[in-house]
């Protein structure tokens, strides 16, 4: 894939900050004093796009939102929401219209790329892009940057996959997010931006793919754990979406691996770091790899955010991300995002809070430490 390097406020300056020195005036004095800017968001009103209007707003932009209109309009009047469906090519109220910026947040199909670039190529100075981790297709090798290979569509015709299809079949997932990225590059070269998440946490999120641990945490007790040496990355929803407004206001290009710290952060240091942001009542527990495969725990689903850091996926919590510190990108400490999420669950109501998405019941967790000893 095309990569159209590093942000054209300073190549020099950004290489610079990427080993560790000094990020560059010019970029500070862009996150500081932004020119204000007219931002068009694609959805808008799911985990990341309202840390992202709020950050907006904070900042002085102006901010259009296009979404089918499905959830409840909680902006002040200067944010204009219209409406539109992408799965039937409707971007009527976009047509004739110019943004500074584009941040497409939802888009998972090729076509919705293409579609929106009938209205909004010529008519955007900047395409920002939310992709995922997710369209790496070797997950072994440590320290893989954002050259590192990606999924190879093979169907008969991608133009043809809906969102419908990919519900049945979350295998296209990465092949056709890989597309969706090339389409990006193809219809809006020398302007595109690449974001690549990896999970993405903190207030909001409906999956518990992160909140299961300060929830379980704070309950405190014996508490399984996974190898506490294994690498952890992901990304608080807050910082991402407020590091792509700085993308924008930075006229920053090329690709992107979205996830932190920049130094390695252990799932030891990760759940310590929850345990003594919720309250510290918890012991944990940690078991092997080995152990937990055994036991049929799965990674990432049975105890979220962890995979092993060996074998298949040694990479995946190993991937490179100076050159996304380097172009302003932050991560707010563990215990922020801890407290933050468990404070949130808190306020969700009773039949929310019953049941966990993800992660294991506490009959499963106490069976496995009764065996584990």
């Amino acid at each position: 894939m095309q990569d159209e390097g590093l942000p054209s406020l300073g190549r020099r300056q950004l290489m610079a900050a990427g080993l560790g020195m000094t990020m560059s005036s010019p970029l500070l004095a862009a996150m500081d004093s932004p020119k204000p800017l007219s931002i068009l968001i694609l959805g808008g009103t799911g985990f990341i796009g309202p840390h992202q209007v709020r950050y907006a707003i904070e900042r002085g932009h102006k901010l259009t939102l296009f979404n089918r209109g499905h959830r409840p309009k909680e902006w002040p009047a200067r944010v204009e929401e219209v409406t539109g469906d992408r799965d039937t090519n409707d971007y009527e109220v976009l047509k004739g219209r110019k943004w500074d910026v584009c941040i497409d947040n939802p888009t998972s199909i090729p076509a919705w790329v293409r579609g929106a670039a009938a209205v909004l190529k010529g008519n955007v100075g900047q395409y920002i892009f939310v992709s995922t981790l997710s369209v790496y297709s070797d997950d072994a090798k440590p320290g893989q940057d954002v050259d590192g290979p990606r999924h190879v569509y093979k169907g008969a015709d991608a133009m043809s996959e809906t969102t419908a299809t990919l519900r049945k079949d979350m295998s296209l997932y990465g092949p056709l997010k890989a597309l969706s990225e090339d389409e990006v590059m193809k219809q809006f070269p020398g302007i595109a931006t690449i974001v690549r998440p990896g999970l993405i946490v903190g207030p909001g999120d409906e999956t518990d793919r992160y909140t299961y641990w300060p929830v379980r945490l704070a309950r405190g007790g014996k508490v399984l754990a996974p190898p506490l040496a294994d690498p952890v990355k992901y990304v608080d929803a807050r910082d991402l979406g407020e590091w792509m407004i700085r993308l924008a206001e930075t006229r920053t290009f090329g690709s992107f691996n979205a996830i932190g710290p920049e130094t390695e952060l252990t799932t030891g240091a990760m759940l310590n770091g929850i345990n003594k942001a919720v309250g510290g009542k918890a012991q944990l527990v940690p078991a092997t790899a080995k152990w937990l495969e055994d036991n049929k725990v799965e990674a990432w689903g049975d105890l979220p955010v962890w995979v092993p850091g060996e074998g298949d996926t040694a990479g995946f919590h190993r991937r490179l991300v100076a050159r996304s510190f380097a172009a302003g990108l932050r991560f707010r400490p563990v215990e922020e995002t801890a407290r933050d999420t468990l404070a949130w669950w808190n306020t969700l109501d009773e039949k929310r809070r019953a049941k966990l998405r993800s992660g294991l019941t506490m009959e499963r967790e106490a069976e496995l430490l009764a065996k584990l000893g």
